[in-house]
């Protein structure tokens, strides 16, 4: 099968033989110019502890309880060879160009045996140094004499803006193999206890309580945690042993600036680099740079026009430190630019080198992948700009990419800069939303590039303005609404709720209301997921009433299962109209039954139409306990009359009551012939005048409307709950019928009488066993008396009556009374 030409017999038509039409060639010149299929959403299913999550960047995410069949099977570990893939595509990709020759560890031995020997007893160790002392190189040396020590092997993770739940989250992920499978809280700490390793945590931001949480939840781990001194400390009870790195000595710091140049230092250049070590307290960033300055005086001083292709004499300062007259003599940088070169090495860059910095500044030293660099500087060579800054030291890998190092940002902005800040994060923010939304990219890609992205909608989301009529949306909406999904996706919830909060934001000042809902309705999903259902109601229903007032039918409709979720895992009733539409059906739209009443419902409970006040639509309940969504053809409203169709059908109770015990007293009062028992059926009388029809609540009239007006109350059964009976009601005579069984000849269908006798002694009279009436035959009004004696009932409407159904009135009015017997008159007993 062609998949580009297709065959009639793929459409559901036979193939007659003929070849398929051709299509013809596409000009790669001129295949963009050409109309293209709209890209669909992309949308994704994922676990979260007992939820089943689908995240839909259009109309908002649904959440449901997981059903069975979905549920993931148990996670397993990955083995050596697939945790070491894993730590490969963790680190920082490795820029294009000639690399440079790698540093040596200096003067670090001591620390490095005593964090590995304390590491292999299963102590855990905070190494504090302030931000360029090396701690992270010295991490690395100690991963791998590590390597062997743990079952699980060493895993390493960036604290970077991390929290202790994410930490977590990030050691499951990097042990235990569950694609898209995100464990509540206490599936995550059973997995992670089981976990065996020696965890390597750079750039850690929290301490105190909160670092205990993290080493008490991973019993069977060694961590190796770096801090700078700022981060808070450990709590006293913690077992953690504390190692401090300080800065190289003078010797150490020589060493380092020669090894940097690649040469031996002159005289001046060493005492240059002795001021150098006691301006810089011996931090060996500072000499690293310093290295990168003397590499560039050497290149100046061999060619004066090495950076003049960099634009190097246009940006230089007035007083450069070149002058062509002297020849090549270049001198050597002063102390303060020793200490702070990043302006002084900046000057001697390239002009895309330049430009990346400048977008690092605008992102808060954020600096963006190698692969997005020619599209947002507009150099296709852009991407080798990296291999320059990190030859200059001026940036430090952190996670899986790379930021300013310490002390750049704030030197840059000294000169410069940040002057224009804002286009430079606008113009990363109209890139990073184009790329996240685009179908090709995965989720993880979105998560790899997640500090950039956050960099560019935090720093926008506060400028945000609403756009002129011509415009779309704003920039920093836009990127909040296609970034968003991708972190939901790729399992980083820290950073998802942090895009929602600075999208909700920038579209609160662009007025777009739209928007707004769909930002209040992730926060309530995300709310849902991590178990806060007050907040998540909050979030939920502000996305439901700005959904409402705009009329977008699946959004709100996704909103309300959303909530309807809330109200049944919290045991609440949800807010009038809220259930009402849970199931309502829209196109493309699932059926779904709204959550079950709080306290459960009596089990075999069955509706009454016939008790049901006027105007309110009955409640559906099943056996489970929970109320039906109504559909289109059945009754609706799930919630809204229980309590009037509960006090319905107590009425409807009272009154069997109440007719069963007149028509005992009555049969027990008169021991005559004349028994009250034979005479008065279980039926209520009819009034004269009217035809022998009886009550037009027993039979129904033609054309009167709803079947459900001619059912009835019947006896309660052993749930004592009332139900209703199809039976039609007999109709019965203007007096009292001699025959309670109200018996018809066979032959002629005519009622049969039979009187009295006075020769048969009295008995005992017995009350109806059944409660369930039999028709009784009605005569005409001009026919004599069976009994021979008058009626007694006037044609005309009394104003109270003996039978249990009220006045006699005309069949319409009778229907309409016997339907609703909560608003009619109750019969005086």
């Amino acid at each position: 099968m062609d998949p580009m030409n297709r065959g009639p017999e793929e459409y559901g038509h036979d193939d007659d033989g003929s070849a398929p039409r051709q299509r013809p060639p596409r000009d790669p010149l001129t295949s963009d110019f050409g109309q293209h299929t709209p890209a669909l959403a992309r949308t994704v299913q994922l676990v979260s502890g007992d939820h089943l999550l689908t995240v839909n960047p259009v109309d908002g995410s649904e959440i449901e309880l997981c059903p069975p069949g979905e549920r993931p099977p148990r996670p397993t570990k990955y083995s050596a060879a697939d945790r070491a893939e894993l730590a490969r595509s963790t680190r920082p990709p490795v820029p294009p160009g000639a690399s440079l020759p790698r540093l040596p560890l200096l003067e670090r031995q001591e620390e490095r045996e005593r964090l590995v020997r304390l590491l292999a007893r299963g102590r855990s160790v905070r190494l504090t140094g302030p931000s360029g002392s090396g701690r992270t190189v010295l991490l690395d040396a100690v991963a791998d004499d590590c390597a062997d020590l743990a079952p699980d092997g060493v895993v390493r993770l960036s604290g970077h803006r991390r929290t202790p739940d994410d930490l977590l989250h990030d050691l499951f992920a990097a042990v235990f193999n569950a694609p898209l499978h995100r464990p509540e809280r206490e599936e995550l700490l059973a997995f992670v206890h089981e976990i065996g390793a020696v965890v390597v945590l750079d750039d850690v931001e929290f301490g105190g309580t909160a670092l205990d949480e993290l080493l008490d939840a991973t019993p069977e781990c060694a961590f190796l945690i770096s801090a700078t001194p700022d981060v808070p400390a450990p709590s006293t009870d913690s077992l953690l042993e504390e190692v401090f790195l300080g800065g190289l000595g003078r010797g150490g710091g020589l060493e380092l600036l020669e090894r940097a140049v690649g040469r031996v230092l002159t005289e001046d250049e060493a005492n240059w680099a002795g001021d150098l070590w006691f301006e810089s307290e011996g931090l060996p960033l500072r000499f690293v740079q310093a290295g990168a300055l003397l590499r560039q005086r050497d290149q100046l001083r061999a060619d004066p026009n090495a950076f003049d292709e960099f634009g190097y004499y246009e940006d230089a300062p007035v007083d450069a430190p070149f002058d062509a007259e002297d020849g090549h003599d270049v001198p050597l940088p002063s102390l303060a630019e020793g200490a702070a070169p990043a302006a002084l090495l900046a000057t001697r860059l390239s002009e895309s080198a330049r430009a990346t910095l400048r977008f690092a500044v605008a992102l808060g030293g954020e600096v963006p992948h190698q692969a997005h660099l020619p599209a947002l500087v507009g150099d296709t060579h852009a991407d080798a700009a990296l291999a320059e800054l990190v030859g200059c030291a001026l940036v430090t890998p952190v996670g899986s990419h790379y930021r300013l190092a310490a002390g750049v940002q704030t030197q840059l902005e000294a000169v410069g800069y940040a002057s224009d800040a804002e286009e430079k994060a606008r113009a990363a923010a109209e890139h990073y939303a184009w790329w996240a939304g685009h179908p090709s990219v995965t989720p993880e890609r979105v998560v790899a590039e997640v500090d950039a992205v956050l960099a560019a909608l935090t720093a926008l989301a506060p400028l945000t303005a609403p756009p002129a009529e011509d415009e779309e949306s704003a920039t920093a909406v836009r990127l909040g609404r296609t970034a968003a999904p991708a972190f939901a996706a790729g399992l980083h919830w820290s950073a998802w709720e942090r895009a929602l909060r600075s999208g909700a934001e920038a579209a609160r000042l662009s007025g777009e209301v739209s928007d707004q809902a769909y930002f209040h309705h992730e926060l309530g999903i995300l709310a849902v997921c991590a178990g806060q259902f007050d907040r998540a109601r909050a979030e939920l229903e502000a996305s439901i009433g700005l959904r409402g007032a705009l009329a977008e039918k699946r959004g709100t409709v996704a909103g309300r299962r959303a909530l309807a979720l809330v109200a049944d895992r919290t045991g609440t009733t949800p807010p009038a109209g809220i259930s009402a539409t849970a199931g309502e059906e829209v196109p493309d739209a699932r059926y779904e039954e709204s959550a079950s009443p709080p306290g459960g419902v009596p089990a075999g409970f069955t509706p009454v139409p016939s008790l049901q006040p006027p105007g309110e639509p009955a409640t559906v309940i099943s056996r489970s306990g929970s109320a039906s969504a109504a559909k289109p053809g059945r009754v609706k409203g799930l919630v809204n009359g229980t309590r009037r169709n509960l006090a319905a059908a107590g009425a409807g109770a009272l009154l069997a009551a109440v007719l069963g015990t007149v028509v005992t007293l009555g049969a027990t009062s008169n021991p005559d012939d004349n028994v009250p028992s034979e005479r008065v059926g279980p039926n209520p009388s009819a009034s004269a005048g009217d035809e022998g029809d009886g009550l037009g609540a027993d039979r129904p009239q033609k054309g009167s409307g709803d079947a459900d007006s001619t059912s009835r109350p019947t006896d309660p059964g052993d749930d004592g709950i009332i139900g209703t009976s199809d039976d039609p009601a007999p109709s019965s005579s203007t007096e009292p019928s001699d025959d309670p069984t109200g018996t018809k000849d066979p032959s002629t269908n005519k009622p049969t009488t039979k009187p009295p006798s006075s020769t048969k002694p009295p008995t005992s009279p017995k009350p109806p066993t059944s409660p369930t009436p039999t028709p009784t035959p009605t005569p005409t009004p001009t026919d004599p008396d069976p009994t021979g004696e008058p009626s007694e009932t006037p044609p005309t409407t009394p104003e109270t009556s003996d039978s249990a159904s009220g006045p006699a009135s005309s069949p319409a009015e009778s229907s309409s009374a016997a339907s609703s017997p909560a608003d009619s008159d109750s019969p005086t007993i």
